[in-house]
């Protein structure tokens, strides 16, 4: 096998190519991955004159070839989530750590996870997509977190599969305030067809946003408490943010004390635009939501929360329950 050179090198997209799966990647070199989402630094790094004269293009096989030559670090966490609930603000907060790489929904695993590939074939090229994440560029880096697209956790089984032994998290909110703020800013996942097919597809006909939206957001909480329950997630509610990093999170990521307050000088700043201080807005967007919008959250989204929330407290819901009408 011809010897790779792919160090600083990272994966940005995948897809087909006249019919081949082919992996593009990009040049960071030591540059860290600081951004609330993993697409900012893929603009910031293709901004680069050295990653506009020349471009990098191989075999989906490559992946699995660099990881065997060159493995990186294994993941130590997944963060799954709800979309709008705090997420990004844990995120941000692991990456203000100079021994962890963040990894914040990067395009080539959802397209991974939600691909037609041969579950082998896909299996060896997630952990080798891991693994390029995983590399260790600036050569101090202890920790791999990935942060995965709200919708990707129906595919979370799929994921386990390749790390059944990595601890993860379910992150969610008052499906309220999550409703309210997509209707303000739709997520991909919210927006009719634009996503394409998904686990939180239903197939039913749909009258108007608000009973899209609070559908798909009943829908992904009800996924989001089964897959809790049945791979034993850690359930967590936007409202115990940011302390609980300092709290029942820190053993969950294996932080240091030094390392929890260092974590905690991100807690100010809005986790999305990072030089904005945060201003709390969840009265704000409960007096915004509309009478329709509420009966809609209540039928579909209320009792998948509900379920979260006893789960959390440690009550394990009989497997009977059907809390998503």
């Amino acid at each position: 096998m011809e010897r790779l050179n792919l160090d600083g090198w990272l994966p940005i997209r995948i897809g087909k190519v006249a019919g081949q799966w082919r992996v593009d990647w990009c040049w960071f070199g030591a540059t860290p991955l600081r951004q609330p989402f993993f697409r900012d630094a893929v603009d910031a790094a293709l901004r680069l004159p050295f990653n506009q004269a020349f471009g990098r293009q191989t075999p989906l096989a490559t992946l699995a070839e660099w990881q065997a030559q060159r493995p990186g670090l294994a993941p130590s966490a997944f963060i799954l989530h709800a979309s709008r609930c705090g997420s990004t603000l844990i995120s941000q907060m692991l990456a203000r750590l100079d021994d962890h790489i963040v990894v914040s929904e990067p395009p080539p695993l959802d397209t991974l996870l939600r691909s037609d590939l041969a579950p082998s074939e896909r299996r060896a090229a997630i952990g080798g997509l891991l693994s390029a994440y995983g590399q260790r560029r600036c050569g101090h880096e202890q920790r791999l977190v990935i942060k995965l697209d709200a919708w990707n956790v129906g595919e979370w089984p799929l994921l386990r599969e390749c790390f059944p032994a990595t601890p993860w998290l379910f992150v969610y909110r008052d499906p309220l305030e999550i409703a309210v703020s997509h209707l303000r800013r739709p997520g991909m996942h919210m927006v009719p067809g634009m996503l394409g097919a998904c686990a939180l597809d239903d197939g039913l006909p749909f009258a108007g946003r608000e009973d899209f939206i609070a559908r798909r957001l009943g829908r992904l909480l009800d996924i989001g408490w089964r897959q809790c329950r049945d791979w034993q997630g850690v359930a967590v509610n936007y409202s115990e943010l940011p302390t609980a990093m300092a709290g029942r999170l820190a053993p969950f990521f294996d932080l240091s004390e030094a390392q929890r307050q260092r974590a905690s000088a991100a807690a100010p700043h809005h986790a999305k635009q990072p030089t904005q201080v945060f201003v709390p807005d969840a009265e704000a967007k409960r007096r915004e939501a509309s009478t329709l919008l509420q009966e809609r959250v209540e039928h579909f989204a209320r009792a998948p929360y509900e379920a979260l929330e006893r789960l959390r407290d440690g009550l394990r819901t009989s497997p009977t329950d059907q809390p998503c009408p």
